[in-house]
C-alpha cells in the first residue's frame, strides 16, 4: 500500500508558485497569441492593433501616424522602397522593424502585426492589398482604391471573401458634410437630383508632355521595387516622389487624386453605383500650327467626362454626373452670389434637383443650400450619427473597427462602397483616354479623334465596354512580369 506524500512548507510553496504561473500564463494566452486563438484577422479585445505601414512617406506617414494617435493602434513594421522619404516615420515609430520589399515583410513577420497601411503609388495598390488580404490581414488602401476597374473589382470581392475589416483614405467619406447633404436630400429641400457637377482645379503637376531623358536612379531608391507591376521604362528626374501621378503607367490622373473626395458624396446621398456609360472631351496641346499634340503615357491638361448613372432607390430616373478638371468649371448657378465662393475656389460638388441645389466644397466639406441663406434657415432632424472627429476620425474608426473585427461594427469607406466608387473614377478615366487617341485620316491630311466623339457604353457584370473595343485596354492592363494579383 502506497504512503501519502507528506505535505511539507516547500513543496505547498512550490505548487503554489506553479498554479499562479499557469494562470498568469493563461492569462497571458488571452491575450497575446491572436493568431492562435481566433486566426486570420482576429483581434483579442484587450489588444492594440498591430499595424504594417507600406509606403511611409508623405501621405503613408501622415496615415501611420492618425492610427498611432487613436491611441489603440501601434506601428509595428516600416516598409518602403525609398530611403529618402521615410526618415521622419522612423524618427517617429523607433522600435518599428524596417522593410525595404513588402513582400519579404509578409513572408517574414505574417504573424506579428494584424493590419496593413496602404500608401503607395497607385499602380502598386491592389497586389499589396490583396497579399495582405490574402494573410487575413486589415487593409487601409489610400484612395484611389486600385488603378485598373478590374483590380478594384478584385478587392471588392476579395475583402468579402477573407472577412477582413477594409477602408479606403477618402477621409471626407467621414465627415459631418456628407451627412448633412443626405439629410436635406432624404427630408425633400431639393427635390430629385438629375444632375451633380464636379469640378477640380488639378491637376498641380506636369500632365500632356514627352517623357524626359532618361536620369541616374537616386541611389536610396529601389527602382525596380518601385515600379512593381508597371512596365520597364527608365526612371526619369522628377518622377518619384512628385510626379508620378501624372503618368498613366504608375497613376490615374486628377481623377485619381480627387475624385475620390469629390464623387464620395454623390454616391452616399443618391446611392449611385455603376455607370451606364461614359464620354469625354480633353484640351489638346499645341504642337506646331495646325498640329495636334498626342503624349499617350499622360493624362491631358485638362478634360471634361460625363457619366450616366441608373435609377436608384433615391432617385426618379438617371443621374448624369460631370467630371470637369485643369480648372474647367461648369457656370455659376443663378442662386449663387457674385461674389460668393463657388465650391472652395479650387473644387466643388453641385447638387441639381427639382426644387433646388445644394453645394459642397472638397471632402463634402462646408455643405451649403443654395442661395445660401437658405442654410441656416432650413432645420431637418439629424438621421445619421456623425463620426468622432469628422474627417480626421475615419482613421480611428478603421482602428476601431479592425478591433472589433469583421462585420461587426460600420464603417464609412469599406471596399463594399469604395470599390464601385473606384471603378466609377476609373471609368472616366476610359472616356478620358480614348477621347485623346488619333486615327489617320484616309487622305493622309491630320488625323480624327473617334473616342471623343463616342459614349461608351459599359457592361459592368462583364467589365467590357461593348461598342469602342479600344477602351477596353485599359480595363485591365498587364502586369510586368514576375507580378501578379493573385487570383
Amino acid at each position: 500500500m502506497k504512503k501519502k506524500p507528506v505535505k511539507t512548507k516547500n513543496t505547498e510553496s512550490s505548487r503554489r508558485a506553479f498554479i499562479k504561473s499557469a494562470a498568469t500564463a493563461a492569462a497571458g494566452l488571452m491575450i497575446v497569441p491572436r493568431h492562435v486563438l481566433g486566426g486570420p484577422g482576429y483581434l483579442a479585445p484587450s489588444d492594440k492593433l498591430l499595424i504594417a505601414g507600406v509606403g511611409v512617406g508623405g501621405k503613408g506617414k501622415s496615415d501611420i501616424a492618425s492610427f498611432y494617435k487613436s491611441g489603440k493602434a501601434e506601428i509595428a513594421f516600416l516598409c518602403d522602397v525609398d530611403k529618402r522619404m521615410i526618415g521622419a516615420s522612423v524618427e517617429a515609430f523607433p522600435k518599428a522593424k524596417l522593410y525595404t520589399d513588402y513582400r519579404e515583410l509578409f513572408d517574414k513577420e505574417s504573424k506579428n502585426f494584424d493590419a496593413v497601411s496602404v500608401s503607395t503609388p497607385d499602380h502598386q495598390h491592389a497586389v499589396i492589398a490583396m497579399a495582405a488580404m490574402q494573410l487575413g490581414k486589415h487593409v487601409y488602401v489610400q484612395k484611389p482604391l486600385t488603378h485598373d476597374i478590374w483590380e478594384a473589382r478584385m478587392l471588392t470581392e476579395a475583402a468579402k471573401k477573407y472577412k477582413v475589416v477594409t477602408q479606403m483614405g477618402n477621409q471626407g467619406a467621414s465627415g459631418d458634410g456628407v451627412r448633412q447633404l443626405v439629410e436635406w436630400y432624404d427630408a425633400g429641400i431639393i427635390g430629385d437630383v438629375h444632375t451633380v457637377k464636379i469640378w477640380t482645379n488639378r491637376p498641380i503637376w506636369p500632365q500632356g508632355i514627352a517623357r524626359p531623358p532618361k536620369a541616374e536612379v537616386p541611389p536610396e531608391l529601389n527602382w525596380d521595387l518601385w515600379l512593381g507591376t508597371a512596365p520597364q521604362k527608365d526612371y526619369f528626374d522628377g518622377l518619384v516622389p512628385g510626379s508620378w501621378r501624372g503618368w498613366w503607367d504608375y497613376g490615374t490622373g486628377a481623377l485619381g487624386d480627387l475624385g475620390c473626395h469629390l464623387m464620395e458624396a454623390p454616391f452616399r446621398v443618391l446611392n449611385l453605383k455603376y455607370a451606364l456609360d461614359a464620354q469625354a472631351s480633353v484640351t489638346s496641346v499645341f504642337t506646331g500650327w495646325g498640329k495636334r499634340g498626342f503624349f499617350s503615357e499622360t493624362p491631358p491638361p485638362s478634360s471634361h467626362a460625363t457619366l450616366t448613372f441608373p435609377k436608384t432607390d433615391k432617385t426618379k430616373g438617371n443621374v448624369i454626373m460631370h467630371w470637369m478638371d485643369g480648372g474647367i468649371k461648369p457656370e455659376r448657378p443663378e442662386e449663387l452670389g457674385p461674389d460668393e465662393l463657388f465650391g472652395d475656389g479650387n473644387s466643388g460638388i453641385l447638387f441639381e434637383g427639382t426644387k433646388g441645389k445644394m453645394m459642397a466644397s472638397e471632402y463634402a466639406a462646408n455643405a451649403r443650400l443654395l442661395p445660401t441663406s437658405r442654410t441656416n434657415e432650413v432645420k431637418v432632424p439629424q438621421k445619421l450619427a456623425r463620426v468622432p472627429g469628422g474627417a480626421e476620425g475615419h482613421y480611428a474608426q478603421w482602428v476601431e473597427g479592425c478591433i472589433a473585427g469583421y462585420g461587426k461594427m460600420e464603417l464609412s469607406a469599406p471596399f463594399e462602397k469604395s470599390g464601385p466608387l473606384t471603378e466609377a473614377i476609373l471609368m472616366a478615366n476610359l472616356a478620358i483616354r480614348v477621347a485623346d487617341i488619333p486615327k489617320p485620316r484616309a487622305n493622309g491630311r491630320g488625323n480624327d479623334y473617334p473616342g471623343s466623339n463616342t459614349k461608351l457604353l459599359w457592361d459592368y457584370q462583364n467589365m467590357r465596354v461593348t461598342n469602342y473595343d479600344e477602351a477596353n485596354q485599359f480595363v485591365k492592363r498587364e502586369y510586368r512580369q514576375g507580378w501578379t494579383l493573385g487570383v
